[in-house]
């Protein structure tokens, strides 16, 4: 066999990958035409026919379709095409991935499909508007946390926060922070590092893109006995934006309407108990912070916490301390 011929059905997995599916097909001599003009092949239809047969051979799904339109086209593919509108939505979406590796990474997810199906994956790149990081080095970042993570080692890295002019300072004074990286997570539409915090001796959260010069040690890590029993789960639904408070058993009234924002919030596990007319009470553990005030108070007059008292007198202060500024 010829080189160019022994390309050939190179060449044709190619075209039939990028430009047929179930609703676009291409018979033989389409596909002599392509393989001539775009790829200058020598080729014929009993070598497009030996070649397809092959790939089929090979496993590749080409199905034939007969009558008027004949032709052949690929059936199933490693992911479908609401797969990958579900891959680009989350791309798209997720405010930890900048806005040039967002197009870098949805062109990547096109070329898993057909050039049609293509089309309809790129529209969806502007339907959202929503903020993104400008860190590049986040890739980065979560390369060496999860190379940290298989070794089992320690990392040393600078920790920043957002000032008034928008641009990230490392707090500390520039100091090292030397955690145990245990879990790699994405809440809220952010990526967060779990770890331990051996000199506080507690586990802490990190959002990854404010993480800087990040580097692996040769250290082990430690925190494995405060990890045996941790539940990211039963955390998140107690933990409001990764704001960690003390954890209380609190006790919320609520209207009938807000059932489902409960559920959503708590899960399922909380037993709704009927509580005069139109409402409910519910026992829930969260951590108490004023990000769970925000909550409750963006739920308005629906939402009546309970008790404890002195999360109760808590909220009290947090309003309070609200109003003072409108007086």
């Amino acid at each position: 066999m010829a080189e160019s011929s022994k390309m050939n059905i190179l060449y044709l997995m190619e075209i039939l990958h990028r430009k047929t599916d179930a609703n676009h097909v291409l018979n033989a001599t389409q596909l002599m035409e392509i393989l001539e003009q775009q790829y200058m092949a020598t080729c014929n239809r009993k070598s497009v026919y030996a070649d397809v047969q092959r790939l089929q051979d090979f496993g590749m799904d080409i199905r034939q379709t007969r009558g008027t339109n004949a032709g052949y086209y690929v059936g199933s593919r490693p992911f479908e095409l609401p797969e990958l509108k579900l891959l680009v939505d989350a791309v798209q979406s997720s405010k930890f991935i900048t806005a040039q590796k967002t197009q870098e990474l949805i062109r990547k997810i096109e070329e898993l499909t057909s050039e049609s199906n293509a089309r309809q994956l790129n529209r969806q790149i502007f339907i959202y508007n929503r903020a993104k990081t400008s860190n590049e080095t986040i890739y980065e970042n979560v390369d060496t946390i999860h190379s940290a993570l298989h070794a089992n080692h320690q990392i040393r890295f600078k920790y920043c926060e957002w000032t008034v002019q928008k641009k990230l300072k490392q707090k500390k004074g520039g100091e090292d922070y030397v955690v145990s990286p245990w879990i790699l997570t994405w809440d809220d539409e952010n990526y967060y590092l779990v770890a331990f915090d051996e000199i506080a001796g507690q586990i802490r959260f990190y959002r990854v893109d404010k993480m800087q010069e990040i580097r692996e040690t040769d250290q082990p890590r430690n925190g494995q006995q405060e990890f045996e029993g941790f539940d990211l789960a039963a955390f998140s639904k107690k933990t409001f934006s990764m704001f960690h408070g003390d954890d209380v058993k609190v006790t919320l009234r609520c209207e009938n309407a807000l059932a489902g924002v409960i559920l959503d919030r708590f899960g399922t596990d909380p037993m709704l108990i009927p509580n005069g007319a139109g409402h409910f009470k519910v026992a829930v553990t969260v951590s108490v912070s004023p990000q769970f005030f925000g909550w409750v108070t963006g739920l308005g007059p629906g939402v009546e916490i309970m008790g404890p008292e002195s999360v109760r007198k808590e909220y009290r202060d947090y309003l309070e301390g609200i109003c003072r500024q409108y007086k």
